[in-house]
């Protein structure tokens, strides 16, 4: 007698919990990008990832820690692909240009990924928002530290580590509003647009570092 040949159900029960956590999380991204946290049902996603709602609700809880799971880890992922994208024996402002080509390339090759945590998670608020904020930090923190290395070197520390922060929160602001204007105008590539960012802020950045600080007259005080 032939060994008879488990059901798709009972072959998927066999996958190893990460396998299945991805694949669950996979769904997740997928729908909530395309319908929102509040419009988007544990019915679809379960369909999307081929699972069950009881065995959703087992692996990852409720709608809500699913979605707070989707936005830590694509929040991880794509950071890691910044970090990753940095060259560290590069000066400061290729360092930063590597970066950027890097957080573009993400945007670009997980369209999904970024529209839940840009759009979608800071339109919901709450503890969503503030993971959002955190990985912001995180970015800004990365970008100031490229600041202050460029103005150690030129012996200028404290001067942009005063100014650093600030400016770093303005470019990765700029950085995120340039990436959803990329989102529709897919033909610019990763190292264009990192080009146009570069030209707009780091010649600003590079001043600074050399000391030539723009000032209001005084007429206008």
């Amino acid at each position: 007698m032939s060994e008879e040949v488990p059901r798709p159900a009972e072959r998927a029960k066999r996958l190893p919990r990460a396998v299945r956590e991805r694949q669950i999380l996979d769904a997740a991204v997928s729908v909530f990008s395309r319908y929102g946290y509040h419009s988007a049902s544990m019915d679809e996603i379960s369909e999307v990832a081929g699972v069950s709602k009881p065995m959703i609700y087992t692996y990852l809880g409720s709608k809500e820690d699913l979605f707070g799971a989707c936005i830590r880890r694509e929040a991880t992922r794509l950071l890691e692909a910044v970090q990753d994208g940095i060259k560290p024996d590069l000066p400061p402002d290729m360092q930063l240009w590597h970066g950027l080509r890097a957080f573009y390339r993400f945007v670009a090759d997980y369209r999904e990924s970024w529209t839940v945590l840009h759009r979608q998670a800071m339109t919901v608020g709450g503890a969503f928002a503030a993971e959002i904020t955190d990985m912001r930090t995180r970015a800004i923190e990365l970008v100031a530290a490229l600041v202050v290395s460029a103005g150690t070197r030129k012996g200028l520390g404290e001067q942009a580590e005063f100014s650093g922060a600030g400016l770093s929160a303005a470019l990765v602001g700029a950085a995120e509003s340039l990436a959803d204007w990329a989102l529709d105008h897919p033909d610019v590539s990763d190292g264009v647009l990192a080009s146009w960012l570069m030209n707009l802020v780091w010649l600003g950045f590079n001043d600074l570092v050399e000391g030539d600080v723009w000032k209001p007259s005084e007429s206008d005080d």
